[in-house]
């Protein structure tokens, strides 16, 4: 007698009705011509949510998802329930304005669940447990370097202060903010807490916590993130938003078990800090004119490569920006949102109720003119992204690749068709990061012998590379010689060549010869351009590229044609 799985039954059959319930809200929204969305995939702004009382919330079937400057972003189940009506309008007396979302009452009790969160964290953070946000900003503007940070934070480690650990926070905050840091780091070893900042993609010692302040800052940053007390052999991730000024800083957290505790990375999004403009990437000339050219065309993928923080977000975002009319419509699958974009649809990567698989298929029934998809990181999502690309779509995506070739034999591997890459694909991008030289203290010399060689080969020419330029260290650039970061990039466009080179031969050094003709730099002659300018030094390309094992990109010379047929002895 064959036998049943109750429990995998049960599960499938909820996992249908959820999907039709979902279904069937989205068509609602587009009847009557409201927002639709499913908080499943959207990260809930707790302190946006609390504006609105759980009780009144739960009546009123409302829930208040996102809070940007005095916008806020509002989830009803119904807009015309008086008492959602109601709320609406204590809301828009308060001065707030609102945008409306309609979503499924399994959404909005999903979004109701992180209350209990909220309201365990305010109870917590009462008094000292606040990070006041104006000592924040006053901190920033007196700091100016990571000695600064240093002195600061061994003086109030040595105060009597009740509310010293919250002080030490405000310290490691403002010092960020100063110095441009990106993330935080605070890490517990054998003899004490390491506490660094990532400027520039470069980690900086800044200095020593004791175990003590540690543990009260772990408790506070876990509380403030909206993470669980008491788990400490488990990775977390948490978020929360203070604002600086007339800026809404965004902490993300993440907190993972360690040898000696656990340890803490905050990445600080600043929202209004990004200019994402194509022209500030860094793009040069060649391939700054193709990407206005693929960026203006309806359908088609684009996708940029290279490993985790290279900026390829960033990328996609600007993309997003070039391409953004009020007559398209924009969604994105992100893993997380890291900066918001207005006028575009963001979604959220959650669990296995939302992946990028899941929210790809789901977004195409959204009628976009534009999708971002955050990674093609398996078969499916990159399937159903080619897909997309082949009916009408423009699709932007990433892949983990070490280079613009390696993105072709990587999607032949996730199972692409590689006689459908030519017509789904229009361009894949290559970048990394480098730092750029401070200008007020960078020196210029002569190159030498060997580095004019050297550019020489990768440039493939001649090159009068006289001068170049190199890092020093200054106040002004808190002594690293560098203050900020610009990519180094490398491009293949899909044309007719490479298409063929692609279902001929996908190896790399075979489709970048067949990409040479399209006169893109390479990634290492890109950043060579950029020595020569003056923007980078040539020990800061070397860091992040490799300019010494190159691929030839050169065609190989035509056998010299005999009367000998092959392999035949001579003679």
């Amino acid at each position: 007698m064959p036998q049943f799985d109750d429990k995998f039954i049960d599960t499938k059959l909820t996992s249908l009705h959820h999907k039709e319930e979902e279904m069937g809200v989205q068509h609602l929204a587009e009847q009557q011509g409201v927002q639709y969305v499913d908080l499943h995939g959207i990260t809930i702004d707790t302190d946006a949510l609390r504006l609105i009382p759980e009780e009144t919330a739960r009546g009123a079937e409302i829930a208040i998802f996102l809070k940007r400057n005095k916008t806020l972003s509002v989830a009803v189940k119904n807009p015309k329930n008086p008492n959602t009506i109601a709320e609406l309008e204590k809301l828009q007396s308060a001065g707030w304005t609102t945008t409306l979302y309609l979503a499924s009452l399994r959404s909005l009790e999903h979004a109701w669940t992180r209350y209990q969160d909220a309201v365990a964290t305010v109870a917590e953070q009462r008094g000292v447990l606040d990070v006041d946000p104006d000592a924040v900003d006053a901190l920033s503007k007196e700091i100016t370097s990571h000695l600064d940070v240093q002195t600061k934070i061994l003086e109030m480690q040595a105060s009597n202060n009740a509310e010293k650990v919250s002080h030490i926070i405000e310290i490691a905050f403002g010092g960020a903010l100063a110095l441009g840091a990106s993330d935080i780091h605070i890490e517990p070893e054998k003899h004490g807490v390491r506490l660094r900042y990532r400027i520039d993609g470069v980690l900086w010692d800044v200095t020593d916590v004791d175990q003590s302040n540690y543990k009260l800052m772990n408790s506070r940053l876990k509380l403030l993130s909206g993470l669980t007390l008491n788990v400490k052999s488990e990775a977390q991730d948490g978020r929360f938003t203070f604002e600086i000024g007339q800026r809404a800083l965004e902490v993300r957290t993440s907190v993972i078990p360690g040898a000696y505790g656990e340890s803490i990375v905050m990445r600080l999004l600043d929202p209004d800090a990004m200019s994402f403009k194509l022209g500030n990437l860094g793009l040069n000339d060649a391939l700054y004119s193709a990407m206005q050219e693929e960026l203006k065309r309806p359908n088609g993928a684009i996708v940029t490569t290279g490993p985790t923080g290279s900026g390829k977000t960033t990328a996609l975002y600007a993309f997003l920006q070039e391409v953004h009319t009020s007559e398209k419509k924009i969604i994105t699958i992100e893993d997380p949102i890291e900066y918001k974009l207005e006028g575009i649809v963001q979604t959220q990567v959650e669990g296995e109720e939302y992946t990028f698989e899941s929210g790809l298929r789901a977004v195409l029934r959204q009628d976009p003119d534009v999708i971002m998809v955050g990674e093609i990181r398996d078969r499916e999502v990159a399937a159903t992204a080619v897909h997309a690309a082949l009916t009408g779509h423009l699709v932007f995506s990433t892949l983990h690749t070490n280079s613009a070739a390696g993105a072709f034999p990587r999607l032949i591997d996730l199972g692409v068709d590689y006689r459908m890459i030519g017509s789904a694909f229009n361009i894949i991008l290559g970048q990394r990061l480098v730092r750029i030289l401070c200008e007020h203290c960078k020196t210029s010399r002569d190159a030498t012998t060997e580095e004019q060689t050297l550019i020489a080969r990768i440039m493939d020419e001649p090159v009068a590379a006289h001068t170049i330029y190199e890092a020093k260290g200054c106040d002004a650039c808190g002594g690293s010689g560098f203050k900020g970061r610009i990519g180094v990039f490398e491009a293949i466009r899909i044309d007719k060549a490479v298409e063929e080179a692609v279902i001929a031969d996908p190896r790399e050094e075979n489709i970048l010869r067949a990409a040479k003709p399209q006169g893109i730099p390479t990634m290492a002659q890109d950043g060579v351009l950029k020595v020569l300018k003056g923007v980078t030094s040539l020990d800061e390309l070397a860091r992040v590229v490799d300019l010494h094992n190159t691929r030839t990109e050169e065609t190989p010379k035509e056998p010299e044609v005999t009367d000998t047929p092959p392999n035949t002895p001579a003679g």
